[in-house]
């Protein structure tokens, strides 16, 4: 009997490494990263193929669950695969939310500010919260990630919560970065990561029409993979999200990165221009030090619904719940 306990416990300690190290899983050798699109079968589930790279010799795809918006690096020999161009892959999968939320976001693609997915779950009571990691010297604004670990902790554990990252943040933020991972390796928050762009360029001077990623000379495969890259490299996981800087675009730039297969994803309540959320809200908040009054203001909302919480009657949603609902069914 002893020596079975020994066994057990030997068995939950290496099951538990494993699940450690696949969730901080650092591809730290890439080579060319690509987009990729196709079809790939591993029964009883079909994923839809968005990049392909290489990593210390070994050959990986990006892939999402085009139902449940969930991604995931696996290797090909896993799956039976029939490459497609982006237009083939999105007629294929054309009766799924994925490609419905793609569909929808082109469809809110005129106006220059807050293109994409704007709200989540409109029945629902409660709100999906985005914060943006865009350049910046300042630290990174923690209370967020406390508070609402403190605030939620005996109703939704981890807590659900979205960031928008750029390659520059990660770049200058290490230690930052390594504390978010810690906070998502402790299961005390659970993380969907957004595209930011690598170098979120922004002009103090030029009008919105030729600013940030609309600015001259925007190498724009190289805001979006590079980004990418950076992720994999520090053991991020890319969603199929991608947030504009300056929530600033066009109808071209919008169909560039839905090209890539990302969804843009905008705001109904930026909460630092006095935009007040209403239920099923994307809410927007910056966690990079900048903005002092939009975390001020999320605080004070959080501590307003703390009895609302403790009743389950408002609740934070993961972000791709929130957008995989909206179509489920449509």
């Amino acid at each position: 009997m002893k020596q079975l306990l020994q066994y057990l416990l030997v068995f939950v300690f290496l099951a538990a490494f494993a699940v450690n190290a696949n969730a901080q899983a650092n591809y730290k050798k890439i080579t060319n990263y690509r987009a990729y699109y196709g079809w790939a079968k591993h029964y009883p589930q079909d994923w839809m193929i968005t990049r392909q790279f290489v990593n210390d010799g070994k050959s990986y795809f990006l892939l999402v669950n085009p139902q449940t918006l969930e991604t995931k690096i696996d290797e090909p020999d896993f799956y039976q695969v029939k490459p497609m161009t982006i237009e083939e892959a999105r007629t294929f999968f054309k009766a799924t939310p994925y490609i419905k939320a793609l569909q929808k976001a082109e469809s809110q693609s005129v106006s220059t500010q807050d293109a994409g997915i704007e709200s989540g779950m409109p029945k629902q009571t409660g709100i999906t919260l985005t914060a943006d990691l865009c350049p910046s010297h300042k630290l990174l604004d923690k209370i967020i990630f406390t508070d609402i670990i403190a605030e939620f902790k005996k109703v939704e554990h981890p807590v659900p919560i979205a960031l928008s990252i750029t390659g520059i943040w990660m770049r200058q933020h290490p230690q930052d970065l390594d504390w978010l991972k810690k906070m998502q390796d402790e299961h005390e928050i659970y993380i969907t990561w957004i595209n930011h762009s690598f170098n979120h360029r922004v002009s103090a001077t030029l009008p919105l029409k030729e600013n940030f990623l609309l600015e001259a000379g925007t190498n724009i495969n190289f805001e979006v993979l590079e980004t990418e890259m950076a992720m994999l490299k520090n053991g991020l996981l890319p969603s199929v999200f991608f947030r504009f800087p300056g929530l600033v675009s066009d109808k071209k730039l919008v169909y560039e990165i839905t090209d890539f297969g990302l969804i843009p994803i905008g705001t109904d309540a930026w909460l630092a221009k006095g935009q007040q959320p209403q239920a099923g809200s994307i809410v927007l908040i910056h966690g990079n030090g900048n903005e002092p009054v939009g975390v001020k203001d999320f605080i004070k909302l959080l501590k307003s619904k703390t009895q609302s919480i403790a009743k389950k009657q408002w609740l934070l949603y993961d972000l791709r719940e929130s957008v995989d609902e909206e179509f489920q069914g449509e």
